[in-house]
Protein backbone atom coordinates (compact mmCIF):
# COMPACT_ATOMS: atom_id res chain seq x y z
CA UNK A 1 0.00 0.00 0.00
CA UNK A 2 1.06 3.53 -0.50
CA UNK A 3 0.56 6.26 2.63
CA UNK A 4 -0.04 9.13 2.33
CA UNK A 5 -0.17 11.50 5.51
CA UNK A 6 0.77 15.11 4.67
CA UNK A 7 -1.46 17.66 5.57
CA UNK A 8 -3.82 18.95 2.45
CA UNK A 9 -3.51 22.81 3.52
CA UNK A 10 0.18 24.40 3.22
CA UNK A 11 -1.46 27.39 5.00
CA UNK A 12 -4.58 27.48 7.47
CA UNK A 13 -4.47 30.57 9.70
CA UNK A 14 -6.73 33.35 10.05
CA UNK A 15 -9.75 31.74 7.96
CA UNK A 16 -7.24 31.83 5.10
CA UNK A 17 -6.50 28.57 3.77
CA UNK A 18 -4.23 27.73 0.58
CA UNK A 19 -4.77 23.77 -0.14
CA UNK A 20 -1.73 21.94 -1.94
CA UNK A 21 -4.69 21.33 -4.60
CA UNK A 22 -5.14 25.42 -5.07
CA UNK A 23 -1.12 25.54 -5.50
CA UNK A 24 -0.86 23.15 -7.74
CA UNK A 25 -3.51 24.26 -10.03
CA UNK A 26 -2.16 27.65 -10.21
CA UNK A 27 1.34 26.06 -11.16
CA UNK A 28 -0.74 23.95 -13.63
CA UNK A 29 -2.15 27.10 -15.01
CA UNK A 30 0.71 28.68 -15.47
CA UNK A 31 2.82 26.07 -16.88
CA UNK A 32 0.04 25.60 -19.38
CA UNK A 33 -0.26 29.21 -20.89
CA UNK A 34 3.55 29.46 -20.64
CA UNK A 35 4.16 26.38 -22.81
CA UNK A 36 1.20 27.25 -25.43
CA UNK A 37 2.24 31.15 -25.82
CA UNK A 38 5.60 29.36 -26.65
CA UNK A 39 4.24 26.82 -28.93
CA UNK A 40 2.04 29.55 -30.58
CA UNK A 41 4.94 31.53 -31.11
CA UNK A 42 6.99 29.33 -33.34
CA UNK A 43 3.59 28.51 -35.07
CA UNK A 44 3.81 32.67 -36.30
CA UNK A 45 1.04 33.36 -33.73
CA UNK A 46 2.04 36.30 -31.47
CA UNK A 47 2.54 36.11 -27.57
CA UNK A 48 0.68 39.32 -26.69
CA UNK A 49 -2.39 37.83 -28.56
CA UNK A 50 -2.29 34.25 -27.07
CA UNK A 51 -1.58 36.07 -23.20
CA UNK A 52 -4.87 38.26 -23.97
CA UNK A 53 -6.91 35.20 -24.50
CA UNK A 54 -5.47 33.17 -21.74
CA UNK A 55 -6.67 35.75 -19.52
CA UNK A 56 -10.17 35.19 -20.60
CA UNK A 57 -9.72 31.84 -20.90
CA UNK A 58 -8.41 31.28 -17.38
CA UNK A 59 -11.33 33.27 -15.67
CA UNK A 60 -13.91 31.36 -17.64
CA UNK A 61 -12.31 28.22 -16.29
CA UNK A 62 -12.17 29.01 -12.97
CA UNK A 63 -15.79 30.20 -12.47
CA UNK A 64 -16.54 27.26 -14.55
CA UNK A 65 -14.76 24.95 -12.67
CA UNK A 66 -16.25 26.29 -9.12
CA UNK A 67 -19.52 26.44 -10.40
CA UNK A 68 -19.79 22.97 -11.88
CA UNK A 69 -17.99 21.74 -8.29
CA UNK A 70 -20.87 23.82 -6.91
CA UNK A 71 -23.88 22.41 -8.59
CA UNK A 72 -22.67 18.62 -8.11
CA UNK A 73 -22.83 19.39 -4.17
CA UNK A 74 -25.75 21.80 -3.89
CA UNK A 75 -26.72 20.08 -0.77
CA UNK A 76 -23.57 21.39 1.15
CA UNK A 77 -22.80 24.70 -0.77
CA UNK A 78 -26.95 25.59 0.19
CA UNK A 79 -26.36 25.83 3.91
CA UNK A 80 -22.76 27.49 3.83
CA UNK A 81 -23.57 30.55 0.86
CA UNK A 82 -20.43 32.02 2.08
CA UNK A 83 -18.13 29.26 0.61
CA UNK A 84 -19.33 28.99 -2.81
CA UNK A 85 -16.24 31.28 -3.93
CA UNK A 86 -13.71 30.03 -1.62
CA UNK A 87 -12.08 28.61 -4.06
CA UNK A 88 -8.38 29.05 -2.85
CA UNK A 89 -9.41 26.06 -0.83
CA UNK A 90 -10.17 23.86 -3.63
CA UNK A 91 -13.06 22.55 -4.66
CA UNK A 92 -13.40 22.84 -8.41
CA UNK A 93 -14.46 20.68 -11.04
CA UNK A 94 -11.95 19.69 -14.34
CA UNK A 95 -14.98 19.44 -16.63
CA UNK A 96 -16.33 23.09 -16.13
CA UNK A 97 -12.65 24.14 -16.55
CA UNK A 98 -11.66 22.68 -19.86
CA UNK A 99 -15.28 23.82 -21.61
CA UNK A 100 -15.51 26.96 -19.46
CA UNK A 101 -12.08 27.86 -20.31
CA UNK A 102 -12.39 27.04 -23.98
CA UNK A 103 -15.78 29.00 -24.15
CA UNK A 104 -14.13 31.91 -22.36
CA UNK A 105 -11.14 32.17 -25.24
CA UNK A 106 -13.57 31.50 -28.01
CA UNK A 107 -15.63 34.06 -27.10
CA UNK A 108 -13.02 36.78 -26.73
CA UNK A 109 -11.49 36.01 -30.09
CA UNK A 110 -15.11 35.89 -31.65
CA UNK A 111 -15.66 39.35 -29.67
CA UNK A 112 -12.17 41.00 -30.98
CA UNK A 113 -13.39 39.70 -34.20
CA UNK A 114 -16.64 41.69 -34.00
CA UNK A 115 -14.92 44.76 -32.68
CA UNK A 116 -12.59 44.74 -35.33
CA UNK A 117 -14.95 44.62 -37.81
CA UNK A 118 -17.11 47.34 -36.73
CA UNK A 119 -14.30 49.58 -36.13
CA UNK A 120 -13.33 48.65 -39.66
CA UNK A 121 -16.60 49.86 -40.84
CA UNK A 122 -17.88 46.46 -41.84
CA UNK A 123 -20.92 46.26 -39.79
CA UNK A 124 -22.81 48.89 -38.03
CA UNK A 125 -21.30 52.14 -39.20
CA UNK A 126 -23.58 53.87 -36.81
CA UNK A 127 -21.41 52.37 -33.87
CA UNK A 128 -18.74 55.00 -33.76
CA UNK A 129 -21.19 58.31 -33.98
CA UNK A 130 -22.76 56.41 -30.76
CA UNK A 131 -19.23 56.04 -28.77
CA UNK A 132 -17.12 58.68 -30.34
CA UNK A 133 -14.61 58.93 -32.94
CA UNK A 134 -11.91 59.47 -30.32
CA UNK A 135 -12.97 55.90 -28.22
CA UNK A 136 -13.14 54.27 -31.59
CA UNK A 137 -10.02 55.10 -32.35
CA UNK A 138 -8.17 54.99 -28.77
CA UNK A 139 -9.55 51.02 -28.06
CA UNK A 140 -10.16 49.58 -31.47
CA UNK A 141 -7.12 49.99 -32.82
CA UNK A 142 -6.95 49.11 -36.50
CA UNK A 143 -3.72 47.09 -35.68
CA UNK A 144 -5.61 45.20 -33.45
CA UNK A 145 -8.43 44.13 -35.49
CA UNK A 146 -5.42 43.13 -38.05
CA UNK A 147 -4.31 40.78 -35.48
CA UNK A 148 -7.00 38.93 -34.68
CA UNK A 149 -9.07 39.08 -38.18
CA UNK A 150 -6.78 35.96 -38.86
CA UNK A 151 -6.81 34.71 -35.82
CA UNK A 152 -8.19 30.85 -35.76
CA UNK A 153 -10.17 29.95 -33.01
CA UNK A 154 -9.51 25.99 -34.29
CA UNK A 155 -6.42 26.76 -35.03
CA UNK A 156 -5.30 27.76 -31.26
CA UNK A 157 -7.40 25.12 -29.39
CA UNK A 158 -4.96 23.11 -31.06
CA UNK A 159 -2.12 24.64 -30.01
CA UNK A 160 -3.42 24.49 -26.62
CA UNK A 161 -4.76 20.50 -26.38
CA UNK A 162 -1.25 19.33 -25.23
CA UNK A 163 -0.97 21.95 -22.74
CA UNK A 164 -4.11 21.16 -21.13
CA UNK A 165 -3.00 17.59 -20.68
CA UNK A 166 0.11 18.64 -19.25
CA UNK A 167 -2.01 21.27 -16.84
CA UNK A 168 -4.56 18.40 -15.77
CA UNK A 169 -1.76 16.15 -15.03
CA UNK A 170 0.43 18.69 -12.96
CA UNK A 171 -3.04 19.76 -11.39
CA UNK A 172 -3.62 16.21 -10.26
CA UNK A 173 -0.78 15.84 -7.61
CA UNK A 174 -2.50 18.15 -5.44
CA UNK A 175 -5.14 15.94 -5.65
CA UNK A 176 -3.34 12.82 -4.72
CA UNK A 177 -1.86 14.89 -1.28
CA UNK A 178 -5.35 16.15 -0.52
CA UNK A 179 -7.38 12.62 -1.07
CA UNK A 180 -10.16 14.67 -1.18
CA UNK A 181 -11.53 12.31 -4.35
CA UNK A 182 -13.13 9.97 -2.41
CA UNK A 183 -12.93 6.67 -4.28
CA UNK A 184 -13.56 2.90 -3.53
CA UNK A 185 -12.12 0.46 -1.22
CA UNK A 186 -9.54 -1.59 -2.78
CA UNK A 187 -6.42 -4.88 -1.58
CA UNK A 188 -4.54 -3.42 -4.40
CA UNK A 189 -0.97 -3.54 -3.23
CA UNK A 190 -0.97 0.08 -5.31
CA UNK A 191 -3.94 1.83 -3.32
CA UNK A 192 -3.49 5.11 -1.09
CA UNK A 193 -3.63 5.12 2.41
CA UNK A 194 -4.40 8.45 4.18
CA UNK A 195 -3.05 8.70 7.43
CA UNK A 196 -4.26 12.94 8.12
CA UNK A 197 -6.97 13.37 9.73
CA UNK A 198 -7.73 16.43 7.69
CA UNK A 199 -8.20 14.30 4.28
CA UNK A 200 -11.39 13.42 3.18
CA UNK A 201 -10.23 9.50 2.65
CA UNK A 202 -9.31 9.04 6.07
CA UNK A 203 -11.97 10.11 7.41
CA UNK A 204 -14.46 8.34 4.95
CA UNK A 205 -12.12 5.05 5.42
CA UNK A 206 -9.39 5.84 8.15
CA UNK A 207 -6.28 3.57 7.34
CA UNK A 208 -8.51 1.34 4.55
CA UNK A 209 -6.47 1.75 1.50
CA UNK A 210 -8.64 3.22 -1.60
CA UNK A 211 -8.16 3.30 -5.47
CA UNK A 212 -5.66 5.63 -6.34
CA UNK A 213 -8.55 6.74 -8.83
CA UNK A 214 -6.41 10.31 -9.25
CA UNK A 215 -3.42 8.33 -10.22
CA UNK A 216 -5.01 6.47 -12.67
CA UNK A 217 -6.66 9.66 -13.96
CA UNK A 218 -3.23 11.12 -14.46
CA UNK A 219 -1.50 7.74 -16.39
CA UNK A 220 -4.52 7.99 -18.77
CA UNK A 221 -3.83 11.99 -19.33
CA UNK A 222 0.21 11.34 -20.41
CA UNK A 223 -1.10 8.56 -22.85
CA UNK A 224 -3.46 10.89 -24.28
CA UNK A 225 -0.78 13.38 -24.12
CA UNK A 226 0.85 10.99 -25.96
CA UNK A 227 -1.26 10.64 -28.60
CA UNK A 228 -2.23 14.17 -29.09
CA UNK A 229 1.55 15.05 -29.40
CA UNK A 230 2.18 12.78 -32.36
CA UNK A 231 -0.83 13.86 -34.25
CA UNK A 232 -0.08 17.40 -34.58
CA UNK A 233 -0.11 18.90 -37.72
CA UNK A 234 -1.65 15.88 -38.76
CA UNK A 235 -5.35 16.63 -38.33
CA UNK A 236 -7.42 18.45 -40.33
CA UNK A 237 -8.98 21.15 -40.29
CA UNK A 238 -8.20 23.32 -37.50
CA UNK A 239 -10.04 21.93 -34.33
CA UNK A 240 -10.06 18.53 -34.68
CA UNK A 241 -7.00 17.92 -32.73
CA UNK A 242 -8.83 19.50 -29.69
CA UNK A 243 -11.90 17.84 -30.51
CA UNK A 244 -9.92 14.51 -30.43
CA UNK A 245 -8.70 15.45 -26.96
CA UNK A 246 -11.98 15.93 -26.02
CA UNK A 247 -13.18 12.37 -27.05
CA UNK A 248 -10.02 10.76 -25.75
CA UNK A 249 -10.56 12.60 -22.24
CA UNK A 250 -14.09 11.95 -22.54
CA UNK A 251 -13.66 8.44 -22.98
CA UNK A 252 -11.19 7.39 -19.89
CA UNK A 253 -13.26 9.86 -17.57
CA UNK A 254 -16.02 7.93 -17.70
CA UNK A 255 -14.92 4.73 -16.89
CA UNK A 256 -12.59 5.91 -14.37
CA UNK A 257 -15.37 7.77 -12.81
CA UNK A 258 -17.17 4.34 -11.74
CA UNK A 259 -14.81 4.06 -9.15
CA UNK A 260 -15.08 7.58 -7.50
CA UNK A 261 -17.80 7.96 -4.86
CA UNK A 262 -18.85 11.46 -5.90
CA UNK A 263 -22.81 12.16 -5.95
CA UNK A 264 -24.95 9.77 -8.03
CA UNK A 265 -27.48 11.90 -10.38
CA UNK A 266 -29.11 9.81 -12.97
CA UNK A 267 -29.53 5.38 -12.96
CA UNK A 268 -26.32 5.80 -11.26
CA UNK A 269 -24.30 7.82 -13.36
CA UNK A 270 -22.17 10.54 -11.53
CA UNK A 271 -21.90 14.47 -12.53
CA UNK A 272 -18.88 13.64 -14.72
CA UNK A 273 -20.08 10.86 -15.98
CA UNK A 274 -23.12 12.68 -17.49
CA UNK A 275 -20.72 15.64 -18.85
CA UNK A 276 -18.45 12.92 -20.29
CA UNK A 277 -21.56 11.67 -22.47
CA UNK A 278 -22.78 14.65 -24.02
CA UNK A 279 -18.99 15.84 -24.93
CA UNK A 280 -18.72 12.12 -26.53
CA UNK A 281 -21.91 12.60 -28.34
CA UNK A 282 -20.46 15.88 -29.91
CA UNK A 283 -17.04 15.40 -30.60
CA UNK A 284 -17.69 11.42 -31.98
CA UNK A 285 -19.76 12.28 -34.91
CA UNK A 286 -17.98 16.19 -35.53
CA UNK A 287 -14.33 13.79 -35.76
CA UNK A 288 -16.31 10.95 -37.92
CA UNK A 289 -17.65 14.07 -40.39
CA UNK A 290 -14.92 16.40 -40.18
CA UNK A 291 -11.42 14.72 -39.16
CA UNK A 292 -9.20 13.85 -42.27
CA UNK A 293 -5.49 13.13 -41.73
CA UNK A 294 -3.17 15.04 -43.87
CA UNK A 295 0.39 15.46 -44.13
CA UNK A 296 2.12 17.49 -41.44
CA UNK A 297 2.43 21.02 -43.18
CA UNK A 298 5.84 22.94 -43.29
CA UNK A 299 6.98 25.57 -40.39
CA UNK A 300 5.05 28.71 -41.64
CA UNK A 301 7.82 31.73 -42.53
CA UNK A 302 8.13 33.55 -40.34
CA UNK A 303 8.71 37.24 -41.18
CA UNK A 304 10.89 39.55 -38.96
CA UNK A 305 8.13 41.90 -37.97
CA UNK A 306 6.04 38.84 -36.82
CA UNK A 307 9.28 37.95 -34.83
CA UNK A 308 9.16 40.94 -33.27
CA UNK A 309 5.50 41.11 -32.33
CA UNK A 310 5.80 37.74 -30.89
CA UNK A 311 8.26 38.97 -28.59
CA UNK A 312 6.23 41.49 -27.79
CA UNK A 313 8.53 44.35 -28.94
CA UNK A 314 6.20 45.48 -31.78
Amino acid sequence: MIRIGMNPDIINAGGFVLSWHGFFTFVAVAVSVFLVARWARRDGIDTESVYAVAVWAVVAGILGARAVHVIDRWDYYSQNLGQVFAVWQGGIALWGAILFGFLGGAGYIGGRKLLGRIYAGQTMGWWKKLVGERIAQGYLKGAMYARFKEFSIGRLADLSAPGLLIAQTIGRIGDIINGEHLSVRTDLPWGFVYSHPASGSFQLWGLTASQPVIAYEMLWNMLVLFVIWKLRGRLAPPGMLFALYLMLYSLGRFFIQFLRLDKEWFAGLQEAHLIALVVLAITVPLLAYKARFVKPAPAPAVTARQRRRARGKG
